[in-house]
């Protein structure tokens, strides 16, 4: 199995803790990727590379997310293949440029979409659980 990328859906606490394209995003409105009240992204792996992310636009994201995210690794062809085994956000993944405790997704995203000081993670099978076949699911965007 070969996973490429990791799929992020981050409940976050304070939508106002982003800035996009400078402005400081008080009320969640203009940060790509919100679901609701989740931040749902796909982070290509080789390069930090947020995919769907709009041309232009920047990101500085500070999300306070604690244990309300779950989060996948996934193959070029959307199939999740492991799902993160801990309550807390996989710093390694989701902090490049600051140190989130577990409880923070750190970002800097630049106008093409790339995660800045981005450097790929190394996976460690012990903190990854592999998704069963039949649990399986796609992610679609």
């Amino acid at each position: 199995m070969e996973v490429t990328h990791i799929d992020v859906e981050a409940g976050v606490r304070y939508w106002e803790d982003a800035t996009v394209n400078g402005v400081a995003d008080e009320d969640g409105t203009l940060i790509p990727g919100r679901v609701g009240e989740h931040w749902k992204v796909r982070i290509r792996l080789a390069d930090g590379v947020v995919e769907d992310w709009p041309a232009g636009t920047t990101a500085d994201i500070h999300y306070k997310v604690c244990d309300e995210g779950q989060y996948w690794l996934s193959d070029a062809s959307r199939q999740r293949q492991m799902k993160w085994a801990g309550y807390y956000v996989p710093n390694d993944f989701l902090c490049h440029g600051g140190r989130g405790y577990g409880d923070y997704i750190i970002l800097e995203i630049d106008g093409a979409g790339v995660i800045q000081g981005y450097q790929q993670p190394t996976i460690d099978d012990e903190e990854w659980q592999v998704v069963e076949p039949a649990a399986q699911e796609r992610n679609d965007g």
